[in-house]
Protein backbone atom coordinates (compact mmCIF):
# COMPACT_ATOMS: atom_id res chain seq x y z
CA UNK A 1 0.00 0.00 0.00
CA UNK A 2 0.92 3.40 -0.47
CA UNK A 3 1.54 6.77 0.76
CA UNK A 4 -0.54 8.59 -0.97
CA UNK A 5 -0.96 12.84 -1.07
CA UNK A 6 -4.06 14.22 -2.04
CA UNK A 7 -4.26 17.88 -2.85
CA UNK A 8 -7.90 18.99 -3.93
CA UNK A 9 -10.90 17.41 -1.83
CA UNK A 10 -13.75 18.61 -3.30
CA UNK A 11 -16.69 16.36 -4.94
CA UNK A 12 -14.03 13.98 -7.11
CA UNK A 13 -11.48 14.23 -4.89
CA UNK A 14 -13.27 13.78 -1.45
CA UNK A 15 -14.19 10.51 -2.60
CA UNK A 16 -11.13 9.36 -4.50
CA UNK A 17 -9.42 9.85 -0.83
CA UNK A 18 -12.14 7.54 0.78
CA UNK A 19 -11.71 5.14 -1.85
CA UNK A 20 -8.13 4.79 -1.40
CA UNK A 21 -8.09 5.11 2.84
CA UNK A 22 -10.99 2.27 2.27
CA UNK A 23 -8.52 0.42 0.18
CA UNK A 24 -5.68 0.61 3.18
CA UNK A 25 -3.81 3.32 1.50
CA UNK A 26 -1.99 5.53 4.05
CA UNK A 27 -3.17 9.00 2.81
CA UNK A 28 -2.75 12.92 3.41
CA UNK A 29 -5.49 15.57 2.64
CA UNK A 30 -4.90 19.02 1.39
CA UNK A 31 -7.41 21.27 0.64
CA UNK A 32 -7.48 25.43 -0.16
CA UNK A 33 -10.65 25.83 1.90
CA UNK A 34 -10.15 23.69 4.78
CA UNK A 35 -13.15 22.59 5.49
CA UNK A 36 -13.58 20.86 2.51
CA UNK A 37 -10.55 18.27 3.76
CA UNK A 38 -11.55 18.20 7.47
CA UNK A 39 -14.29 15.44 7.57
CA UNK A 40 -11.66 13.18 5.84
CA UNK A 41 -10.08 12.89 9.19
CA UNK A 42 -13.06 10.49 10.46
CA UNK A 43 -12.51 8.33 7.60
CA UNK A 44 -8.50 7.94 8.57
CA UNK A 45 -7.12 10.91 6.27
CA UNK A 46 -4.17 12.64 7.68
CA UNK A 47 -5.45 16.69 7.30
CA UNK A 48 -2.86 18.57 6.59
CA UNK A 49 -2.17 22.65 6.68
CA UNK A 50 -0.07 22.77 3.96
CA UNK A 51 0.82 21.50 0.24
CA UNK A 52 4.38 20.89 1.30
CA UNK A 53 2.85 19.23 4.65
CA UNK A 54 1.07 17.42 2.35
CA UNK A 55 3.53 15.74 0.15
CA UNK A 56 6.11 15.32 2.30
CA UNK A 57 7.45 11.60 2.52
CA UNK A 58 4.63 10.87 -0.41
CA UNK A 59 5.17 7.92 -2.61
CA UNK A 60 2.07 9.39 -4.58
CA UNK A 61 1.45 12.79 -5.11
CA UNK A 62 -2.38 13.20 -6.72
CA UNK A 63 -3.60 16.51 -7.64
CA UNK A 64 -7.36 16.82 -8.21
CA UNK A 65 -7.72 20.60 -9.06
CA UNK A 66 -10.09 22.70 -10.59
CA UNK A 67 -7.43 23.66 -13.11
CA UNK A 68 -3.93 23.59 -15.02
CA UNK A 69 -2.99 26.75 -13.25
CA UNK A 70 -4.03 25.72 -10.01
CA UNK A 71 -2.19 22.78 -10.23
CA UNK A 72 0.95 24.41 -10.78
CA UNK A 73 -0.05 26.69 -8.38
CA UNK A 74 -0.34 24.18 -5.78
CA UNK A 75 3.11 22.33 -6.82
CA UNK A 76 4.75 25.15 -6.73
CA UNK A 77 3.81 25.64 -2.81
CA UNK A 78 4.53 21.94 -2.30
CA UNK A 79 8.04 22.37 -3.94
CA UNK A 80 10.02 22.54 -0.69
CA UNK A 81 9.01 19.60 0.48
CA UNK A 82 8.99 17.36 -3.06
CA UNK A 83 12.34 15.15 -3.82
CA UNK A 84 13.12 13.54 -7.06
CA UNK A 85 12.20 10.70 -7.77
CA UNK A 86 8.29 10.73 -6.48
CA UNK A 87 5.30 10.25 -8.48
CA UNK A 88 3.06 13.08 -10.08
CA UNK A 89 -0.17 11.86 -10.69
CA UNK A 90 -2.09 14.36 -12.61
CA UNK A 91 -6.00 13.19 -12.29
CA UNK A 92 -7.89 16.57 -13.40
CA UNK A 93 -8.45 18.00 -16.28
CA UNK A 94 -6.13 20.73 -16.97
CA UNK A 95 -6.00 21.11 -21.37
CA UNK A 96 -3.14 20.60 -23.42
CA UNK A 97 -1.36 23.88 -22.59
CA UNK A 98 -1.71 23.88 -19.27
CA UNK A 99 -0.12 20.08 -19.02
CA UNK A 100 2.96 21.54 -20.88
CA UNK A 101 3.83 23.76 -18.02
CA UNK A 102 3.34 21.03 -15.60
CA UNK A 103 5.07 18.08 -16.74
CA UNK A 104 7.97 21.09 -17.22
CA UNK A 105 7.70 21.39 -14.04
CA UNK A 106 8.21 18.15 -12.72
CA UNK A 107 11.02 17.60 -15.28
CA UNK A 108 12.60 20.61 -13.38
CA UNK A 109 12.12 18.11 -10.05
CA UNK A 110 13.18 14.83 -11.17
CA UNK A 111 9.38 14.41 -10.41
CA UNK A 112 8.10 11.27 -12.41
CA UNK A 113 4.75 12.69 -14.25
CA UNK A 114 1.63 10.82 -15.02
CA UNK A 115 -0.89 12.11 -16.95
CA UNK A 116 -3.80 10.54 -15.32
CA UNK A 117 -7.21 11.91 -15.96
CA UNK A 118 -10.57 10.39 -14.62
CA UNK A 119 -13.57 9.76 -16.48
CA UNK A 120 -16.66 9.98 -14.91
CA UNK A 121 -18.74 12.21 -12.25
CA UNK A 122 -19.46 12.22 -8.15
CA UNK A 123 -21.54 8.66 -8.27
CA UNK A 124 -18.78 6.96 -9.96
CA UNK A 125 -16.14 8.72 -7.83
CA UNK A 126 -17.91 7.45 -4.73
CA UNK A 127 -18.46 3.96 -5.81
CA UNK A 128 -14.66 3.76 -6.91
CA UNK A 129 -15.77 2.97 -10.44
CA UNK A 130 -13.72 6.02 -12.39
CA UNK A 131 -11.78 5.03 -15.59
CA UNK A 132 -8.53 6.28 -15.45
CA UNK A 133 -6.72 6.87 -18.42
CA UNK A 134 -2.72 7.03 -17.67
CA UNK A 135 -0.05 7.57 -19.38
CA UNK A 136 3.12 8.11 -18.12
CA UNK A 137 6.84 5.89 -17.19
CA UNK A 138 6.19 2.10 -16.79
CA UNK A 139 8.19 2.29 -14.18
CA UNK A 140 5.29 4.43 -12.03
CA UNK A 141 2.80 1.30 -12.83
CA UNK A 142 4.10 -0.85 -10.29
CA UNK A 143 3.18 1.70 -7.62
CA UNK A 144 0.13 3.15 -9.15
CA UNK A 145 -1.67 0.63 -10.87
CA UNK A 146 -3.12 -0.41 -6.80
CA UNK A 147 -3.75 3.00 -6.54
CA UNK A 148 -6.11 3.83 -9.48
CA UNK A 149 -7.67 0.45 -9.00
CA UNK A 150 -8.93 1.57 -5.87
CA UNK A 151 -10.87 4.61 -7.58
CA UNK A 152 -11.52 3.13 -10.62
CA UNK A 153 -12.97 0.47 -12.30
CA UNK A 154 -10.46 0.10 -14.90
CA UNK A 155 -7.17 1.69 -16.18
CA UNK A 156 -6.25 2.28 -19.36
CA UNK A 157 -2.33 2.60 -20.07
CA UNK A 158 -2.28 4.94 -23.21
CA UNK A 159 1.54 5.44 -23.55
CA UNK A 160 4.70 5.95 -21.89
CA UNK A 161 4.96 9.30 -22.11
CA UNK A 162 2.76 11.80 -19.59
CA UNK A 163 4.26 15.03 -21.14
CA UNK A 164 2.90 14.00 -24.29
CA UNK A 165 -1.16 14.21 -23.18
CA UNK A 166 -2.39 11.02 -24.05
CA UNK A 167 -4.85 11.00 -21.12
CA UNK A 168 -5.24 14.31 -21.33
CA UNK A 169 -6.11 14.04 -24.92
CA UNK A 170 -8.64 11.14 -24.70
CA UNK A 171 -10.17 12.76 -21.77
CA UNK A 172 -11.68 16.19 -23.52
CA UNK A 173 -12.71 13.63 -26.87
CA UNK A 174 -14.68 11.64 -24.07
CA UNK A 175 -15.57 14.69 -21.93
CA UNK A 176 -16.93 16.34 -24.98
CA UNK A 177 -19.50 13.60 -25.91
CA UNK A 178 -20.86 13.82 -22.67
CA UNK A 179 -21.11 17.50 -22.45
CA UNK A 180 -23.01 18.23 -25.98
CA UNK A 181 -25.02 14.84 -24.97
CA UNK A 182 -26.02 16.44 -22.12
CA UNK A 183 -27.12 20.10 -23.87
CA UNK A 184 -28.96 17.77 -26.59
CA UNK A 185 -30.82 16.18 -23.83
CA UNK A 186 -31.69 19.26 -22.75
CA UNK A 187 -33.02 21.16 -25.69
CA UNK A 188 -35.64 18.38 -26.61
CA UNK A 189 -37.01 17.93 -23.04
CA UNK A 190 -37.39 21.94 -23.06
CA UNK A 191 -38.72 21.64 -26.11
CA UNK A 192 -41.45 18.97 -25.18
CA UNK A 193 -42.37 21.61 -23.02
CA UNK A 194 -42.59 24.79 -24.46
CA UNK A 195 -44.92 22.92 -27.02
CA UNK A 196 -47.17 22.18 -24.38
CA UNK A 197 -46.34 18.64 -23.66
CA UNK A 198 -45.45 16.89 -20.32
CA UNK A 199 -41.93 16.53 -20.86
CA UNK A 200 -42.10 13.40 -19.35
CA UNK A 201 -43.47 12.05 -22.84
CA UNK A 202 -40.30 12.17 -24.07
CA UNK A 203 -39.14 9.38 -21.85
CA UNK A 204 -42.16 6.96 -23.23
CA UNK A 205 -40.51 7.70 -26.67
CA UNK A 206 -37.13 7.05 -26.26
CA UNK A 207 -37.12 4.78 -23.58
CA UNK A 208 -35.75 0.88 -24.54
CA UNK A 209 -35.17 2.26 -27.92
CA UNK A 210 -31.70 2.67 -29.92
CA UNK A 211 -31.38 6.06 -28.42
CA UNK A 212 -32.53 5.03 -24.90
CA UNK A 213 -28.56 4.88 -22.72
CA UNK A 214 -28.39 5.42 -18.77
CA UNK A 215 -26.70 8.67 -19.06
CA UNK A 216 -29.78 9.65 -21.20
CA UNK A 217 -32.60 8.40 -18.08
CA UNK A 218 -30.43 10.13 -15.54
CA UNK A 219 -29.83 13.82 -17.20
CA UNK A 220 -33.55 13.65 -18.30
CA UNK A 221 -35.11 12.64 -14.73
CA UNK A 222 -32.69 15.58 -13.50
CA UNK A 223 -34.05 18.21 -16.09
CA UNK A 224 -38.21 16.68 -15.37
CA UNK A 225 -37.59 16.83 -11.65
CA UNK A 226 -35.79 19.94 -11.14
CA UNK A 227 -33.24 18.22 -9.15
CA UNK A 228 -30.00 19.60 -10.37
CA UNK A 229 -27.78 18.34 -7.20
CA UNK A 230 -23.89 18.83 -8.47
CA UNK A 231 -22.61 15.34 -9.75
CA UNK A 232 -20.53 17.78 -11.97
CA UNK A 233 -21.04 21.61 -11.90
CA UNK A 234 -22.06 23.95 -15.20
CA UNK A 235 -19.09 26.07 -13.95
CA UNK A 236 -16.76 23.13 -14.58
CA UNK A 237 -18.70 21.82 -17.95
CA UNK A 238 -18.05 25.83 -18.95
CA UNK A 239 -14.32 25.61 -18.23
CA UNK A 240 -14.02 22.31 -19.74
CA UNK A 241 -15.77 23.52 -23.00
CA UNK A 242 -13.61 25.90 -23.37
CA UNK A 243 -10.27 23.25 -23.19
CA UNK A 244 -12.43 21.30 -25.85
CA UNK A 245 -12.71 24.40 -28.20
CA UNK A 246 -8.66 25.26 -27.55
CA UNK A 247 -7.77 21.67 -28.16
CA UNK A 248 -9.79 21.29 -31.14
CA UNK A 249 -8.46 24.30 -32.70
CA UNK A 250 -4.78 22.92 -32.29
CA UNK A 251 -5.76 20.12 -33.87
CA UNK A 252 -7.67 22.35 -37.39
CA UNK A 253 -10.67 20.30 -36.14
CA UNK A 254 -14.29 22.26 -35.93
CA UNK A 255 -16.65 21.16 -32.33
CA UNK A 256 -19.63 23.01 -33.18
CA UNK A 257 -21.75 21.19 -30.87
CA UNK A 258 -19.35 21.95 -28.13
CA UNK A 259 -19.04 25.44 -28.58
CA UNK A 260 -23.17 25.55 -28.47
CA UNK A 261 -22.99 23.99 -25.37
CA UNK A 262 -20.25 26.33 -23.77
CA UNK A 263 -22.71 29.20 -24.70
CA UNK A 264 -25.59 27.64 -23.01
CA UNK A 265 -23.15 26.85 -20.26
CA UNK A 266 -22.32 30.55 -19.93
CA UNK A 267 -26.37 31.57 -20.16
CA UNK A 268 -27.05 29.15 -17.32
CA UNK A 269 -23.75 30.71 -15.09
CA UNK A 270 -25.38 34.38 -15.75
CA UNK A 271 -28.87 33.16 -14.43
CA UNK A 272 -27.01 31.83 -11.06
CA UNK A 273 -26.85 28.41 -12.04
CA UNK A 274 -23.14 27.40 -11.71
CA UNK A 275 -22.54 25.56 -8.85
CA UNK A 276 -25.99 23.20 -10.34
CA UNK A 277 -25.41 19.91 -11.96
CA UNK A 278 -24.63 20.09 -16.04
CA UNK A 279 -28.00 19.27 -16.37
CA UNK A 280 -29.07 22.63 -15.11
CA UNK A 281 -28.11 24.15 -19.16
CA UNK A 282 -32.11 22.55 -19.64
CA UNK A 283 -32.75 26.29 -17.92
CA UNK A 284 -30.69 28.38 -20.17
CA UNK A 285 -33.50 26.99 -22.91
CA UNK A 286 -36.25 29.41 -21.18
CA UNK A 287 -36.29 33.01 -22.53
CA UNK A 288 -36.56 35.39 -19.28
Amino acid sequence: MAQVAMLGTGIMGGAMARNLLRGGHRVVVWNRTAARAEPLAADGATVAGSPAEAVDGAEVVITMLKDGETALSVMSEASPALRSGQIWAQMGTVGLPSLGRLAAFAAERGLRFVDAPVQGTKQPAEQGKLMVLAAGPQDTRTVLDPVFDTVGARTLWLDENGAGGAGTRLKLAAVSYAISLTAVVAESVALAKGLGLDPSLLGEVLTGGPLDSAYLQIKMKAMIEDDFEPSFAVRNAETNTRLIHEAAESAKIRVDVNDAAGERFRRAIERGHGDADMAATYLASFAT
